[in-house]
């Protein structure tokens, strides 16, 4: 078994937003990420997916760009991304996934001897953009984390790794510490797999190693558009 990741697909099946328009990597981007993915991905394999799935604004239209996923082999495992307006109730998300897909939400998995557990995250204090008014969010969404966490610890089993998927980077451009990064090395996580960043003036390393884990930027746009391997 091997595990993939990658994120950020935003697919527009009934909406009005290409992405080529945010330059060169852009153009047929899905068909370059299913031609690597088919090169790549066996049925025993995992692909985990860190948010911005679908442009989509309703469950409805959430389920056609998912399609996009049907056919792909793998077991395919989803978080949620800041532009998924469409992901509200988590039983709702199951409910449109299709065969071998799964959608987390401050829970967790168990494949093969390998943990996954995930949730959204948020912007962390450093961060351009981070103010006040974001700071009870981000607070909130760690705590998310430790349920989430939490989740894994009652399923681990001697010898499992432990994988966490966040949407948002979890340290800022300086990567200092962050509430995400305390929390990941306190419940011993191997590797954190994020995306959120795109473009050709993000300044951004694809993998960081802190403090003994492995965190993985697989942003489409910034991996070319290609499945990261993660090794354990």
């Amino acid at each position: 078994m091997k595990i993939f990741a990658i994120s950020d697909f935003h697919i527009s099946t009934n909406t009005d937003k290409p992405m080529d328009i945010f330059g060169g990597n852009w153009v047929n981007y899905l068909d370059k990420i299913k031609a690597d993915w088919g090169n790549k991905v066996s049925d025993d394999d995992i692909v985990l997916i860190a948010g911005d799935i679908s442009w989509a604004m309703n469950i409805e239209d959430a389920k056609e760009d998912l399609d996009f996923f049907k056919d792909l082999k793998g077991r395919k495992v989803f978080i949620k991304g800041n532009h998924d307006y469409w992901w509200s109730g988590i039983g709702k998300v199951r409910d449109i996934m299709p065969e071998n897909c799964y959608a987390l939400q401050n829970d967790s998995l168990r494949f093969d001897g390998v943990i996954i557990c995930g949730s959204r995250g948020w912007s962390v204090p450093g961060s351009p953009d981070f103010d006040e008014k974001d700071r009870k969010i981000y607070l909130r969404e760690t705590e998310r984390f430790k349920l989430s966490l939490k989740s894994a610890q009652k399923i681990m089993q001697d010898g499992d790794k432990l994988i966490a998927l966040i949407h948002y980077p979890p340290f800022n451009v300086k990567r200092e510490d962050s509430a995400f990064t305390e929390i990941f090395e306190e419940f011993n996580v191997n590797s954190v797999i994020y995306g959120h960043l795109h473009g050709k003036n993000v300044r951004a390393d694809k993998l960081v190693v802190k403090n003994g884990i492995k965190y993985y930027l697989t942003s489409c746009d910034m991996v070319d558009n290609k499945l990261t391997e993660i090794v354990l």
